[in-house]
């Protein structure tokens, strides 16, 4: 939570809203974000998190453990037609990679843009080529893109 508020601006630039979910209550969130995480970001986090004490929305996305009464820590990319594009679901131990969360929103946004007139290959960023897909680009990937 902290990481992704240290870049929130970054994100709002890319027209991406951050919707946090917890089985927490909200005074629980209260609590976290007044005496843990705006000692980690200034300010803590500028969005509100919304309280799901009974797993109804962890189960929906799956991320619910019905044995601990948690959720796991999921990364949804939702586009703006409501479709998941990207998921991610880890276990409590291991926190996500925010710069990986960006190169993939660029890149589903960069989709969107070109009406799916292009492809991002892996490690895609902006400003590197692209592949167009179609019956040219079957057992012709080796020509065009070169993993570093």
């Amino acid at each position: 939570m902290a990481a992704v508020a240290a870049r929130y601006d970054e994100l709002q630039v890319l027209g991406v809203d951050v919707i946090s979910v917890s089985v927490d209550s909200m005074f629980t969130h209260k609590m976290w974000n007044d005496h843990e995480l705006s000692k980690m970001v200034d300010g803590g986090i500028p969005w509100m998190m919304a309280a799901d004490g009974a797993g109804k929305v962890g189960k929906v996305y799956g991320v619910y453990d019905e044995e601990a009464g948690v959720e796991l820590r999921g990364r949804f990319i939702i586009d703006p037609d409501g479709i998941i594009q990207a998921a991610e679901i880890l276990t409590p131990p291991v926190g996500r990679n925010l710069d990986e969360t960006i190169r993939q929103i660029q890149a589903f946004q960069h989709v969107r843009q070109t009406g799916g007139k292009e492809a991002m290959p892996a490690d895609w960023t902006p400003g590197k080529p692209t592949l167009t897909p179609g019956p040219d680009l079957v057992g012709q990937v080796w020509k065009v893109w070169k993993p570093e």
